[in-house]
């Protein structure tokens, strides 16, 4: 891989030569590769196989948490954030003692291993929120909540230039990898003053499936806002707002 220098930058095919723009600018790089069809079927490349099914289960199992978590996402993710997550998804499953390479899944791994995981590395909530709170998963009720004491916002809200409001926001989701299914249940507050006036107390509780034998998730996080004339607008589009999986109970 080659990165395109000049005024004219070239997309396509030339060649041996494939010219494609990324994130990280324009590149350029030979063609080749092994044919699929000997990928498919040669012994030399069982191990090939075993890697490829075991990262495509992980691209699914992202896409579900992720499509569950989707109406907070909207406002708080990166461009890479799904390439972050199937990579942490594949840590996730290679946890799995229970299945053969190859056939390891997100259930039988460590689900646990997602806990901590930002989904916008623009702004991580470790570095924006240092009010303290406590999260917690209630498999038997299905309670999944998070709480903070009073605090005061200019103190504890690291917020980025321009904002005059914020608001916490929280999501418990209970996800079936397997059925591609699940439950979600989102909470948020008000729009509050990002001043030096403390907060009440903020009690959140999403509730899913009580009993729930698959993984728990509790998302959360913040948005930034912008006062103009007495209307409310998302700062820089949301580009900062912090979401991180706080909480996870794989069982």
């Amino acid at each position: 891989m080659a990165r395109q220098k000049g005024i004219i930058k070239l997309k396509g095919t030339i060649g041996d030569i494939t010219f494609y723009k990324t994130q990280d600018g324009h590149l350029a790089r030979e063609k080749g590769g092994i044919d699929a069809s000997r990928i498919a079927s040669d012994p030399a490349f069982q191990r090939t196989r075993e890697n490829g099914a075991e990262f495509g289960r992980a691209g699914a199992a992202g896409k579900i948490l992720r499509t569950a978590l989707r109406a907070m996402l909207l406002n708080s993710a990166d461009g890479r954030m799904v390439s972050r997550l199937t990579q942490r998804m594949v840590k996730v499953i290679q946890a799995d003692a229970v299945n053969e390479r190859g056939l390891r899944n997100v259930i039988d791994g460590e689900a646990e291993l997602l806990a901590g995981f930002e989904f916008n590395i623009r702004g991580k909530l470790g570095t924006s929120l240092f009010a303290p709170f406590v999260g917690t998963i209630d498999r038997v009720t299905g309670e999944i909540s998070v709480t903070l004491a009073p605090f005061v916002p200019a103190n504890m809200i690291a917020a980025p230039t321009g904002t005059t409001h914020f608001k916490i926001i929280s999501a418990g989701a209970e996800v079936d990898f397997e059925a591609e299914t699940f439950v979600v249940q989102n909470s948020e507050t008000a729009i509050l003053p990002w001043n030096a006036v403390p907060t009440i107390a903020i009690n959140q509780v999403n509730t899913v499936t009580p009993n729930s034998t698959k993984p728990l998730f509790l998302a959360l996080g913040l948005e930034f806002y912008q006062e103009v004339n007495g209307q409310m607008y998302p700062l820089k589009n949301g580009a900062f707002n912090p979401l991180s999986l706080v909480q996870v109970s794989g069982l």
